[in-house]
């Protein structure tokens, strides 16, 4: 795999796909070939996309690699669950940033504060 700098949140995707501009800006300039997707980015945007939508969703999807969940990913995550009460997705996407170096992409300030978390980035807000 290439070596990539932005692990993507699934609220991007799903902000570009509803044509939110600064998600598709971002994307337009960051996406391809440095940002890579999780296998939990992948299942959140298939399962809300509709049968109309597949085709456009997955052209979309393809154009990232996307990390695999693993054994010690699952460790890390079921750790960063206990200590920050984020929800298991949100763990898992903490944990892949952290153990590919990647910053993770998104715009959930709530969970993820750039403040309290460097591995966190914020490129717009809605």
């Amino acid at each position: 795999m290439m070596q990539a700098e932005y692990l993507l949140d699934t609220v991007v995707l799903i902000d570009h796909l509803n044509g939110v501009t600064e998600a598709t800006q971002w994307l337009r300039t960051h996406g391809e070939g440095r940002s890579v997707i999780s296998v939990i980015t992948r299942a959140e945007v298939l399962a809300g996309a509709s049968h109309d939508e597949r085709e456009r969703v997955e052209t979309l999807l393809a154009a990232f690699d996307c990390l695999p969940i693993t054994p010690p990913a699952a460790d890390e995550a079921a750790k960063l669950r206990r200590e920050h009460g984020w929800k298991l997705p949100d763990a898992f996407q903490a944990a892949l940033a952290a153990m590919h170096r990647l910053k993770l992409v998104t715009r959930n300030s709530k969970d993820f504060s750039p403040e309290k978390h460097a591995f966190v980035l914020i490129p717009y807000e809605r």
